[in-house]
């Protein structure tokens, strides 16, 4: 008799990574579809890849080399030329694209406003926008749902809550469509980028989006001096704290047109990376129903039929490894990119002044150096965190530039999912898998199309 195989193990979709080298107009191609197409495969089993397409590069996978980049040598390693050009018009000198000085006053006097203490207050907006979210779910009935685009909605509706609590002079439709028209028409990588050249040349597609972005800040903007001038009863809200915040060194605080940048980079971050989450997490858990059912049964436990609350999240676990696991297998950021400014060696290989140096997330959390069966859901992966080794695992960075709203985020996607999960039972929709897609962010094109049945 011959052997019986062993059945193959089922893989969550994925990018398929690149095994030939490409040329400058290849790989701009590809990068304009998906940047992560341009990840070699040989990303996955080795420290470190470089190569020349335009001007030198390095995609450094090797966690001491990381280190030294993300910590040791922070100030010698900027953010690219190609990251600060896509959203520089959008977001100014926020704390996402601002370096050295200016990045470091800002993030003393922003520190606080995402401490525990400010995040656990802001819970009960997070459990309203669950429950509107399971709400709106209870009312498809047998109709297949495109959850990433349900998560958006929830994750819009919490950081609209928690910015402008008052809402009253804030129109946050206008906001979000143009972030979206501004993502579309600006997002894609431009080849004056892959070539380095100058922010003072015009890029067509963004030259587009000029007036969406005018109006976008002059939202902002009018609704940040509403808000100085006239105050705000209640729990204080994101642009509250902002206002409050100090440079303790300094004392230094946030004049409008910066209060306006990084109240626009939190709008952005606080609600596409959580709904990008949220999306991945439960296609995930519709991908594995052995899964779910644990997780269904640990928030039934703890919740019952109520929607979860930030005081519940540490008796979660199960559902923050699922979490956990979704951001691996589909990091938000998927790709970063730095220009070296001063001679190095990382990884054995000489570094020169203006090389690109690129942290293919992506590509490390699937590494076959770092994780076992690093392409398949495993959420127990996370059961033991202090066995993660440090920079194998960065969905949020890391170093001095870690998301500041990393435990926001987290409570956040806690709170929705483990709401969801104890109310409803997701299936695939046959034939509708997502598929893997970053530009800016690391998207599931198509959607994510689930069946809801109530439990």
């Amino acid at each position: 008799m011959y052997p019986t195989l062993p059945t193959p193990v089922p893989i969550p979709v994925h990018v398929p990574l690149v095994r030939q080298p490409m040329g400058i107009l290849q790989s701009l191609n590809a990068a304009r579809q998906n940047v992560l197409s341009i990840i070699p495969q040989i990303a996955t089993t080795q420290p470190m890849v470089s190569g020349k397409t335009g001007k030198r590069w390095h995609m450094v996978m090797d966690p001491d080399a990381i280190r030294r980049i993300l910590l040791d040598r922070l100030e010698d390693y900027p953010k690219s030329l190609v990251t600060k050009n896509l959203l520089r018009p959008a977001i100014g000198e926020s704390l996402f694209v601002a370096e050295g000085a200016h990045w470091r006053w800002q993030r003393r006097a922003a520190a606080p406003v995402f401490s525990h203490r400010n995040v656990t207050n802001l819970g009960p907006v997070m459990t309203a926008s669950a429950e509107r979210a399971a709400e709106r779910v209870a009312q498809s009935g047998n109709r297949a749902i495109d959850m990433a685009d349900e998560m958006v909605r929830a994750t819009f509706d919490v950081i609209g809550d928690v910015t402008f609590s008052d809402s009253g002079g804030f129109d946050r439709a206008a906001v979000h469509r143009a972030i979206d028209a501004y993502i579309d028409a600006a997002g894609r990588v431009s080849l004056f980028d892959i070539f380095g050249l100058p922010d003072w040349i015009p890029r067509p597609a963004r030259l587009m989006s000029g007036g969406i972005l005018k109006e976008m800040k002059s939202i902002a903007d009018a609704s940040i001096e509403a808000r100085r001038r006239d105050g705000h009863a209640g729990t204080p809200d994101l642009l509250d704290l902002l206002l409050q915040g100090e440079d303790p060194e300094t004392h230094r605080k946030m004049n409008t047109s910066e209060l306006r940048d990084n109240l626009l980079t939190f709008i952005v971050a606080g609600h596409e990376t959580t709904a990008l989450t949220l999306g991945w997490a439960l296609y995930l858990v519709a991908f594995d129903p052995q899964v779910q059912d644990r997780a269904r049964a640990e928030a039934r436990t703890v919740l019952g039929s109520r929607a979860a609350r930030a005081e519940d999240v540490a008796q979660l676990p199960f559902i923050r490894m699922i979490i956990d696991e979704a951001l691996r297998l589909y990091p938000p950021a998927g790709l970063i990119s730095r220009t070296a400014l001063k001679p190095d060696r990382l990884g054995g290989r000489d570094i020169r002044p203006g090389d690109t140096v690129i942290l293919p997330i992506y590509a490390l959390h699937r590494s076959r150096l770092y994780w076992d069966d690093p392409d398949a859901f495993r959420p127990d992966r996370f059961a033991d965190r202090k066995a993660i080794a440090r920079y194998t695992y960065l969905p949020f960075g890391d170093g001095p530039r870690v998301c500041i709203g990393a435990s926001f985020a987290l409570h956040e996607a806690v709170i929705i999912l483990a709401t969801l999960l104890a109310r409803f039972r997701f299936t695939p929709v046959p034939g509708r898998d997502p598929k893997p897609v970053m530009i800016i962010t690391l998207r599931p094109q198509g959607g994510v199309w689930l069946q809801a049945e109530p439990v």
